[in-house]
């Protein structure tokens, strides 16, 4: 049989049990062995999925803010390239004809994106720890093909 000595891992803290070979266990002292090492893997699995959330979340900071600040920068450039088209439209047209086209074409153009916008946010999945998920489901079956020996 196995008993089981406790260290604490120096790289997660977490204590690690290592089994230890001895002779004789009661079948209470074992089930409370299983019992134990099925909560610390249940912990670690926890563990593991709010450090990978919490990196996919700093990710998400990340790269929202640089989509805001390209998004201040493309909306101060659209606004020079309207006012441009409107002086180039005005040469042939009245002033008020020329800058009511390219309000027109912005606005045709904003609802083009909106559509697509709105269809991308619709199809978008919620955030899942997908490495932890993968672990906890290779945990279940060890766990699955070990009971069945």
């Amino acid at each position: 049989m196995f008993r089981t000595e406790r260290r604490r891992n120096t790289v997660t803290g977490i204590p690690d049990v290592k089994p230890v070979r001895d002779e004789h266990h009661s079948v209470g002292e074992l089930v409370g062995q299983a019992t134990e090492q099925l909560s610390r893997l249940v912990r670690q699995e926890v563990s593991l999925a709010k450090e990978e959330l919490a990196e996919k979340g700093r990710r998400a900071g990340r790269g929202g803010g640089l989509l805001g600040a390209a998004g201040a920068l493309a909306y101060a450039g659209l606004l020079a390239l309207a006012a441009t088209a409107a002086a180039a439209l005005s040469l042939t047209l009245p002033v008020w004809a020329a800058a009511l086209i390219v309000t027109a074409v912005l606005f045709a153009l904003a609802g083009v994106l909106a559509a697509t916008g709105r269809a991308q946010l619709r199809r978008a999945v919620p955030p899942t720890p997908e490495v932890t998920l993968g672990s906890v489901r290779a945990d279940v079956e060890e766990i699955r093909e070990r009971a069945h020996r």
